[in-house]
């Protein structure tokens, strides 16, 4: 098959890490005996297998499904796979939470991880389960969302052996739900539900071996919450209480907390009763050895219990009486059984005082029992063992008892009584339990796991059953585990429990009879069997182990008996409370059978007929059915947790250990379920993403995806069963994910292959082509420099020939002497050495001849001298055994047989030996004539080669000699070249240095000089933040308070009955007239302006966008004013024709006041003008000294340049006035001049105009006359035409002006674009030189600096003509702005006396506009109104005011009316009117904020007003803080009665709590927008990838109702963000306050973003790590386009933008980690291990981040101090400061808008 073949990887078995990962190092063939397996470790190995005994090993799953959150993701699932990703997860990433399907796999760390804090709780709250990274907290919102939306109850099921975490995880998820669900009244249930924890910590938990706070009991709590979804209470059952540890602790083991911490707090005032001395003097919590836990203190810990009682509502009397019998247990315990009486015990005095209890009888019935008979009844002394037994089952019984009277208190604290809606439980309960000796309690804890395994099997199968309906594929059933043999073996009838209860009733019953009818009844049984080797045991087939129970104790503990007389004598105590615990209530709740560790007390049967009462194991099985009924009314969610080691190691893996766990838990049944259908499950466009590589082109334009994913899966895999198709996902059998994976990946690699080809193809043309072209430049430049020099080379070259030749046959004379001569010498001294060679050779070869003969002469002597002694021995030797021989001869010649025999075998011999000598002496003489001959011809030889040999080697020495001196000369000269190398090096090094020690040390200090300073500044910065940061939050305590108290008083007033008047039914007047009013205010913009460009500051007014947009702004409506005034220009022409044709009938009385109304115009414009002048003058003085004084700076002195400007224009404007006065003050004399001629006409007419209407003013009728006269000689018409004629021209102007403007406009806006592809190349520039060495950046820099210079050379005077150009363009748009705003005004008195003219009185609001205008001058800029107007002012100002009503006004104009009915009161001397005005206007604020509290528009239309409010109480006040900026007219303006400076105060408290709203706004609006459109939209298309999702990403897991979650995208977030600034500076806020809102705000982007970004697994990747930064540099470019850049908002993303750069750098090397560490400054150690641990390739090509580099990290960052919080407060909130901007707006010049309804108000 095609899993075996080579090179596949597959999981063994292996004894000690359960599952061992190898691969196949050759094909494996069906059939075969044998795998070839390669380990990692490179050893060979042969596994054998065998189609039943030992079947073909697991397949493991690619890499980049390793450390999936979900382990249903995985393609192969299977123990070895679910093993070896949790061990991965756990080890190598640190998380400790993974999915399993629907169950949450939690890990015991055994460390304090920073992964539970308030802003984790707010990260996962109203997340998909899928979406985040697994947690308990994504469990628990999963619970609240479905009980939410599904109106269903839920239950959060956590299991897991003791110290596996159960506790802690069901406290957290209570801790979720208390902060997610919290109350929404003030009754706090939330704590009080957490409060129960400590209590319930300290009464039933204990230290054991396995985890020093072991829960010794079950418990289910149930949270309860209303119809909105708050906790509005919460009740708590309890399971099986150990109360065998009372009395008994194995050792190393305590008993419960509480014991011992009333033991440490004994020296406590109120505990002096007690008699409590320290724990190890009590017999209960000395039994273990150790009283002590590590890290624990019991003192501190008691104080948490007892406020937590105290929060519970248990009176502080109760709390000594629970103290009081927790204290007389542990004296009971020491009371001591003895066979005689020895004294008094203080401890059983001690016992029954403080229980109350007569101490005499206690002491008897202690050592005495009753039995009762049928006819008698008889007290009996029992053993001491007896006795010891009673006492211990006393004790036992008491604490039982206290522990149920505490649950039931604490229930009723936390019962409501308002409606429980739905309910979410939390079921803390016991794991599978086996240990070496297992009893009673193990069986119930076993029995109940049985009981919830099925539930949970069931459950899982419903799941997979609904999800395949829901996607209308076929089901088919699979077969699981189905436990109900095991669970009717134990609850049925006749079952272990039912003989256990039969037995206990029995009256001499025992545990080895009650075993023997287990035997006879279940030996059958397939889940019971009895042990070989015990008579007393049994063993029970669980779904998870075979468990063998002791039968001992059995009986004893299912009886639980207490004697009867005891518990009546602590019946009959003096303390309530204890005689209420053992009072049996005769008609018990529901409820108390659930609490099986409530025990009642085991009376002895008066008569044999009498009822038993109920066993514990018949309670026990009550109370479990319950459970099971409530869980399966519910929808369930599963924990379970697993201890991965028995040692307590923080981040130790014991893989034997963590699989039995998961065998036990029914994480591997999960898997099974899950793993025989289809597990892997896609959606089709994730499919279609992910796999759009496999398709083709014409597939991938389709629109319908679905058939097109279809006809994809059908070519891939040809089986049809290996996949499904639903309605919105695919369906994969195990392993075809992995092969579309291999699929995916091959076509990758093939497709980098041919990537890689083409451009190293490319590459390498392009450097040929590079190459080609500069040889042939070479060849150019060279052929062309020998063919100039050609002539001259070749007469060098001749002429070196000749050199060459002469000094070669010199130097060869020369040479050949020399030689000649050497030789010579050389022949005479070898000649003179080889002869004395020679002589001494001939003398040692002499004296050798001598030494040769005289030795030869010596061994020859003694040879003989030896020879002959030997013959000597041989012939005597020889002699003797010749005389034996002969006799023995003499013998044998006697028989003449044998003589015969001898010869014939001498004959045979002598004949043999005859033929071998012959031979030897052929071959002797032919080898030594052979060997002769061979040595003459060596001989031969070597005379004939000695001499050339001597000669070649003669010449080849002299080469050598030659080569050798050639060599010495070049060694030498070489030498002498090193060393000035050498020499000079050293001399520039030096220099260097010198240099480089010089800068350093310039640097170092500046730096500490800088640094000093910069550090003051920074630290006395931090401390004011923090204080002002400190009293923000007590003015948002205050205002929290303060809205509680509007709460209150509003419920108070909605009890009261009566009936109340609304003032909304006051209208509002409005002005019906139909021309707007145009004051100065209007008019004078521009000078308005210009002053406030002149108290702003040359450098800030450049900057100032907002003034610029006013300016705009106004233009707009002015042009659409001198439209509308055109049109009535036209009508106005009109009628004076008309007029022109009929008679003329004016009046000298109209006449006469006509005059009077033109002089006195005439004087009006006059000292206008003059006021304008001075004006003018005033500020190009004030100008050229802050330009003199700033002359420095290029900037300011653009801006005076652009100041001075402005200066001139309207300098040019006084002139153009001046000279439109003389022309009016002319036309006026000329018609005194014709009135004086025409007077005698004048008389008939008079009588007519006031006919029209009787009674009219005077001064009117004198106008209306002089109207009518001058009408009539035609000088109005005259004027008329002139105004239109001049207003065309003007018209013509300013349109092709206006087409000039926008032309350049368009080039500037071409010019912006190139900046900002300048800036882009920047960009990219400043990043590939951060890449490079600091030698290359530094050569770098300075080649793209001389590049700079040079282009900046060239576009110097580029830019100077487009500057010039602007700034002319802008002149001659402020001088045709300026001439506009004069004739409009012209026209529209013109207009106005028209009007006038022809409707008589019908408008009578025109002479009201009139007077008022006249009295301008005389304007004090103060507003009167009535004391009984005030309610109507606040309303109208404050309550009714829409921000869009004033939108076209003067910003804050609310503020300015406000301030300046403060002057009139002031001014007036009226404190009440002014306390009045300030604490109503407060009010009415906080009233419309509270009503509006969700709209940001109104939020910042009164932060802006309030702080513009602050400002003018500031800026004239009289202080002269605030008096620097202000003309000599607003000084005048100044309060002068009243000091406000306590309402200065309440003001900018006012102010700080409506910017708090504001950001609370704002935030709520954007949060929801952050994570879609910071790291799930794709800003840049087809960059991110998709991996294989599990089980939290099916349907079922989704909120598919409410069609998920909304999607945001980048631009959506920005465009918000540029609503929010619009508004704010719409309303006029200033641009610091701006600035801060902006800053906040970007602070919750990097919040949210960050926090979800280390929660997320699926989003820590390279693609989103670029997407990332592309949205912050978008984010960063809004910024700067609002000129916000500078408002430190830019700063506060400077954390996510170095994640996103973390996720893009190397991660390999311990370079790539010094830079990471050097890069990542911003983010805190914790975050920068997170991100890495999270971080997962979305392709095979990319490397994972190892352990070892992970520590290394660590290690280099161990030095910071960071703090050790994970996540980013999101609810953190910079202080505020509010800066002091005066107002350059002059009072007497704001004009009141008729729409506002504001007419009884008096200017004065």
């Amino acid at each position: 098959p095609e899993g075996n073949m080579q090179f596949t990887r597959v999981w063994i078995p292996d004894p000690e890490d359960v599952w061992r990962a190898a691969e196949i190092s050759r094909d494996y063939k069906e059939g075969e005996p044998v795998l070839h397996l390669k380990l990692e470790d490179e050893t060979p190995l042969e596994y054998p297998i065998g189609p039943k005994s030992n079947p073909l090993p697991f397949l493991r799953n690619p890499d980049i499904l390793v450390g999936e959150n979900d382990l249903t993701a995985l393609s192969y699932l299977h123990e070895p796979a679910v093993l070896h990703n949790l061990r991965v997860r756990f080890l190598e990433s640190n998380h400790i939470y993974t999915y399993c399907g629907i169950v949450l796999v939690a890990i015991n760390p055994y460390e304090q991880l920073q992964i539970y804090g308030e802003e984790v709780i707010n990260a996962y709250s109203g997340q998909n389960m899928g979406d985040m990274d697994p947690h308990i907290f994504a469990v628990a919102e999963e619970a609240y969302k479905q009980m939410a939306r599904d109106e269903r109850n839920q239950s959060i099921i956590v299991s897991g052996e003791s110290g596996a975490g159960k506790t802690v995880s069901a406290k957290y998820a209570m801790r979720f739900f208390a902060t997610v669900g919290g109350s929404a009244n003030d009754t706090n249930v939330e704590e009080k539900v957490l409060a129960s924890s400590p209590i319930m910590e300290a009464i039933g938990n204990a230290k054991t071996t396995r985890n020093d706070n072991s829960s010794r009991f079950g418990k289910y709590i149930q949270i309860g919450f209303s119809r909105h979804y708050h906790i509005i209470g919460a009740n708590m059952r309890t399971y099986l209480l150990e109360k065998s540890r009372v009395v008994f602790q194995a050792e190393d083991e305590r008993n419960y907390h509480i014991f011992y911490q009333l033991c440490a707090s004994a020296s406590l005032p109120e505990f002096k009763d007690l008699s409590l001395t320290t724990a190890e003097d009590f017999t209960y919590t000395s039994l273990g050895e150790n009283i002590f836990i590590e890290g624990v203190n019991d003192a501190e810990d008691f104080e948490k219990t007892r406020e937590a009682f105290t929060l519970l509502g248990i009176k502080e009397s109760s709390q000594i009486n629970i103290f009081r019998v927790i204290a007389s247990i542990l004296h009971l315990g020491n009371i001591e059984i003895c066979p005689e009486r020895d004294g008094e015990s203080c401890h059983v005095s001690h016992f029954c005082r403080l229980l109350g209890v007569e101490l005499q009888q206690m002491e008897h019935w202690l050592c005495h029992r009753k039995l009762a008979t049928a006819s008698e009844t008889y007290v009996k002394t029992m053993s001491s063992k007896q006795a010891a037994n009673a006492r211990d089952a006393l004790a036992k019984h008491i604490y039982a008892r206290m522990f149920d009277w505490i649950v039931e208190h604490i229930n009723m604290s936390l019962q409501t009584s308002s409606k429980q809606h739905s309910f979410i439980g939390v079921l803390d309960i016991y794991g599978f339990e086996t240990f070496e000796l297992n009893s009673f309690e193990q069986f119930c804890i076993n029995y109940a796991n049985e009981k919830l395994q099925q539930q949970f099997n069931s459950h899982v199968f419903k799941l997979e059953q609904e999800e395949y309906m829901k996607e209308q594929i076929p089901w088919t059933l699979i077969d699981f585990y189905d436990n109900q043999p095991c669970i009717d073996l134990i609850e049925a009838r006749l079952g272990i429990l039912d003989l256990l209860d039969e037995e206990c009733k029995v009256p001499k019953g025992t545990d080895q009879n009650w075993a023997q009818k287990l035997y006879k009844q279940h030996g059958s049984s397939a889940h019971f069997q009895k042990p070989r080797m015990s008579n007393t045991s049994f063993i029970i087939i669980h779904f998870a182990d075979k468990v063998e129970y002791q039968c001992e104790g059995f009986l004893e503990k299912n009886r639980d008996t207490v004697y009867e007389e005891q518990i009546n004598i602590l019946k009959a105590s003096q303390f309530q409370l204890v005689a209420d615990l053992f009072h049996d209530k005769d008609d018990p709740p529901p409820s108390k059978s659930s609490r099986v560790n409530v025990r009642a007390a085991k009376s002895v049967p008066k008569v044999p007929n009498k009822d038993h009462r109920k066993t514990v194991g018949h309670q026990f099985r009550s109370s479990l059915h319950l459970l099971m009924e409530t869980l399966n009314a519910t929808t369930p969610h599963y924990v379970r947790c697993i201890k991965p080691n028995d040692y307590k190691e923080a981040f130790s893996f014991d893989s034997r250990r963590a699989v039995q766990q998961l065998r036990a838990c029914g994480v591997l049944e999960t898997i099974r379920i899950s793993a025989a259908g289809y597990p892997s499950r896609w959606t089709y466009p994730d499919f279609f993403n992910r796999y759009r590589v496999l398709m083709k082109k014409s597939d991938m334009m389709s629109s319908d995806k679905k058939l097109v994913c279809k006809n994809l899966l059908e070519t891939l895999i040809k089986e049809p069963d290996m996949f499904q198709f639903g309605k919105t996902k695919i369906f994969f059998r195990a392993g075809q994910v992995a092969y579309l994976e291999k699929l995916r990946t091959d076509k990758f690699r093939a497709a980098c292959i041919k990537i890689q080809t083409t451009v190293r193809g490319w590459l390498q043309r392009v450097r040929y082509r590079k190459i080609r072209k500069s040889a042939i430049t070479l060849q150019r430049y060279g052929r062309g420099y020998l063919a100039r020099t050609a002539e001259y080379l070749r007469l060098t070259r001749a002429a070196l020939i000749c050199q060459k030749q002469y000094r070669m046959v010199r130097d060869r004379r020369a040479y050949l002497r020399v030689r000649q001569a050497v030789v010579t010498i050389q022949a005479y001294t070898r000649g003179m050495f080889t002869r004395r060679i020679y002589w001494e050779f001939l003398l040692h070869h002499k004296a050798m001849i001598i030494q040769r003969s005289v030795r030869g002469w010596l061994q020859r002597r003694k040879f003989r001298r030896a020879r002959n002694a030997a013959i000597i021995i041989q012939c005597a030797f020889r002699r003797l055994r010749a005389k034996r021989q002969l006799k023995q001869l003499k013998i044998e010649a006697r028989s003449a047989e044998h003589l015969k025999k001898l010869n014939t075998g001498m004959e045979n011999k002598i004949v043999q030996l005859q033929r071998k000598m012959d031979d030897q002496m052929v071959n002797a003489s032919l080898g030594s004539e052979v060997t002769k001959l061979q040595k003459q011809l060596e001989v031969i030889r070597g005379q004939q080669g000695d001499g050339g040999q001597l000669t070649s080697l003669q010449d080849e020495l002299e080469r050598l000699r030659e080569e050798l001196q050639e060599a010495q000369a070049e060694r030498k000269r070489m030498e002498e070249e090193h060393s000035t190398e050498k020499l000079s090096l050293q001399q520039e090094g030096g220099v260097r240095f010198c240099l480089g020690s010089e800068l350093s040390c310039g640097r170092l200090s500046l730096s500490a000089d800088g640094g000093g300073a910069s550090q003051r500044e920074e630290s006395l910065q931090s401390e004011l933040d923090a204080e002002r940061q400190r009293y923000q939050n007590l003015l948002k305590e205050f205002s929290r308070l303060e809205q509680r108290y509007d709460n209150l008083k509003e419920e108070l007033s909605l009890s009261k009955p009566g009936h109340r008047r609304n003032p909304s039914n006051q209208s509002s007047l409005e002005s019906d007239s139909n021309y707007p009013s145009v004051s100065t205010s209007e008019v004078g913009d521009t000078e308005d302006s210009i002053q406030l460009v002149e108290e702003m500051g040359v450098e800030k007014a450049a900057m100032d966008i907002s003034l610029f947009m006013k300016l705009q702004k106004r233009v707009r409506e002015l042009e659409q004013e001198r439209k509308r005034l055109q049109i009535s220009v036209d009508k106005m022409e009109e009628l004076a024709k008309r007029r022109g044709s009929e008679a003329k009938s004016p009046t000298s009385e109209q006449d006469t006041a006509d005059l009077a109304y033109n002089s006195l115009k005439r004087q009006e414009l006059e000292s206008e003008n003059k006021k304008l002048k001075n004006d003018l003058n005033e500020l190009r003085k004030t100008v050229a000294e802050r330009a003199s004084q700033n002359s420095s700076s290029n900037e300011l002195q653009d801006g005076y340049n652009l100041l001075l400007s402005q200066l001139k224009a309207a300098n040019e404007e006084l002139d153009a006035r001046k000279e439109e006065v003389l022309i009016l003050r002319t036309q006026i004399l000329s018609t005194a001049q014709l009135q004086e001629k025409n007077q005698h006409i004048v008389s008939p007419q008079l009588v007519h105009c006031p006919a029209a209407e009787p009674g009219p003013d005077p001064g009117l009728t004198l106008k209306q006359q002089d109207w009518c006269y001058l009408n009539e000689d035609g000088e109005l018409g005259l004027a008329y035409q002139g105004l239109k004629q001049v207003a065309r021209l003007l018209e013509a102007q300013l349109q092709t002006q206006s087409r000039q403007h926008k032309d350049e406009l368009e080039a500037l806006h071409t010019q912006i674009e190139l900046l900002k592809d300048d800036i882009e190349k920047k960009q990219e520039i400043l990043n590939y030189t951060m890449s490079l060495s600091p030698e290359a950046q530094v050569e770098y820099s300075v080649q793209q600096e001389i590049t700079r210079l040079t282009n900046d050379n060239l576009c110097v005077s580029c830019l100077k003509d487009l500057k010039e150009l602007v700034e002319k363009l802008e002149k001659n748009e402020r001088k045709l702005k300026k001439q506009l705003r004069i004739y409009m005004k012209k026209v529209q008195e013109l207009e106005a006396s028209q009007a006038a003219a022809v409707t008589g009185r019908s408008r009578p609001e025109l002479s009201r506009q009139v007077t008022v205008q006249r009295k301008e001058k005389d304007f004090e800029g103060m507003l009167e109104y009535y004391k009984e107007d005030e309610a109507l002012l606040i309303k109208t100002l404050i309550t009714d005011v829409k921000p869009s009503t004033v939108s076209a006004t003067v910003p804050c104009l609310p503020a300015y009316i406000l301030f300046m009915c403060i002057r009139h009161a002031d001014y007036i001397n009226d404190d009440q009117k002014v306390e009045s005005l300030l604490t109503s206007t407060i009010n009415a604020i906080k009233k419309v904020l509270k009503k509006n509290n969700d709209d940001f528009e109104m939020t910042s239309f009164w932060l802006a007003n309030t702080s513009r409010l602050l400002h003018c109480l500031k800026q004239y006040s009289g202080d002269e803080v605030f008096m620097t900026q202000n003309t000599a007219k607003q000084n005048e303006h100044c309060l002068k009665n009243f000091d406000l400076a306590e309402y200065r105060q309440v003001l900018s408290d006012l102010s700080i709590q409506i910017y708090q709203q504001l950001i609370k706004v704002a935030e709520g609006i954007i949060q929801p927008m952050i994570v879609s459109a910071m790291l799930e939209s794709e800003s840049i298309p087809s960059l991110a990838g998709v991996k294989p999702m599990g089980y939290r990403n099916r349907s079922s897991s989704m909120d598919t109702d409410a069609g998920g979650p909304t999607s945001y995208t980048l631009e959506a977030l920005i465009r918000q963000l540029g609503q929010f600034h619009g508004t704010m500076r719409d309303h006029g806020l200033d641009p610091e306050i701006v600035g801060q809102v902006v800053r906040q705000l970007f602070h919750c982007i990097n919040a949210v973003t960050l926090n979800n970004l280390l929660l997320r697994k699926d989003v820590c990747s390279w693609s989103t790590g670029m997407q990332l930064r592309y949205n912050t540099s978008q984010m960063e470019e809004w910024l700067r386009g609002n000129n916000l850049y500078q408002s430190k908002a830019a700063a506060t993303l400077e954390p996510i933008i170095q994640a996103a750069q973390l996720l893009q750098v190397k991660k390999k090397t311990s370079q790539d980690a010094e830079a990471i560490c050097s890069l990542c400054t911003a983010l805190t150690m914790q975050q920068i291990v997170k991100i890495l641990n999270l971080y997962t390739p979305l392709n095979e090509f990319e490397e994972r981040v190892t352990v070892s580099f992970i520590r290394n990290i660590q290690n280099r960052l161990q030095e910071r101090n960071d703090p050790p919080q994970l996540l980013v407060d999101t609810k953190h909130t910079f202080p505020v400061l509010f800066p002091y901007t005066p107002s350059a707006l002059s009072l007497e010049t704001l004009h009141i808008p008729a729409s506002l309804g504001l007419d009884f108000l008096i200017r004065v």
